[in-house]
């Protein structure tokens, strides 16, 4: 990965100092140094991480949270809010309460991240529960906790948000978890949830449905689940207690 990075930055500069200082190079012979480069394995498109944790780990997360009274951050709420609003870790901590609009369940989120513009990218995203966590009632909740509806909702360092989770993973046991796989698990819910991929992309802020393809591959148990429930009964069945087998 490092060797592939290091040759895309040569082949920018090349390019560079071609376009505009009129140098005779040409960047060809970058691109060439890739095919043996590639058929010896150094260099290749990069994995993408695809770490989701289960519901039972991040259970164990909010135990050590809330039984850790050294701990000021009100870190069970932080995760259980990335995971509803599948928002990454620094707009969680920079998102602030005039952003917030109570009554519609709503939050704007300003300058989100766009790998074609650097600014003026504000979206607003729903604040509800199809994740399974309720984002509206979490951010209430902080509110009455922190005694203060000023400034940025969640007032903590990412940094220190993230060294929070890593640590508490060490603690209870949990290998290879970063906080933006909390993100994954939000994106993944969503579908479980029966959105669709543009609803999904709306919510996460994807500007391209190609990033969310790894996510749509849905527990199978899931889109039995679905179906179930949104087709038609018969008449001769009772509609309450088949959606109550359904759901149990």
């Amino acid at each position: 990965m490092k060797l592939g990075i290091d040759i895309g930055v040569i082949k920018m500069i090349i390019a560079h100092v071609a376009a505009v200082h009129g140098l005779g190079i040409s960047p060809e012979p970058v691109d060439l140094a890739r095919v043996p480069l590639k058929r010896l394995g150094l260099v290749g498109k990069v994995t993408e991480r695809d770490r989701r944790p289960r519901t039972d780990a991040l259970n164990r997360l909010f135990r050590y949270f809330d039984d850790n009274e050294r701990l000021t951050l009100r870190m069970t709420r932080i995760v259980k809010f990335a995971v509803a609003t599948a928002m990454p870790l620094d707009e969680i901590c920079r998102v602030e309460w005039a952003d917030l609009d109570v009554d519609r369940r709503m939050l704007l989120i300003r300058d989100r991240k766009d790998p074609r513009h650097k600014t003026g990218n504000d979206q607003r995203i729903p604040l509800f529960a199809a994740t399974c966590f309720d984002a509206s009632a979490l951010v209430t909740a902080l509110a009455k906790e922190l005694a203060r509806a000023k400034g940025r909702i969640i007032p903590y360092n990412s940094r220190s948000v993230g060294t929070a989770v890593r640590r508490a993973c060490v603690e209870v046991g949990i290998i290879d978890l970063r906080f933006r796989d909390l993100r994954h698990k939000g994106t993944s819910r969503l579908f479980d949830a029966g959105c669709s991929i543009e609803q999904v992309a709306l919510v996460a802020g994807h500007k391209e449905w190609k990033m969310l393809r790894r996510y749509t591959q849905i527990r199978l148990e899931a889109l039995h689940r679905l179906a179930a429930l949104r087709a038609p009964f018969p008449p001769w069945t009772n509609k309450a207690k088949a959606r109550r087998e359904v759901s149990a």
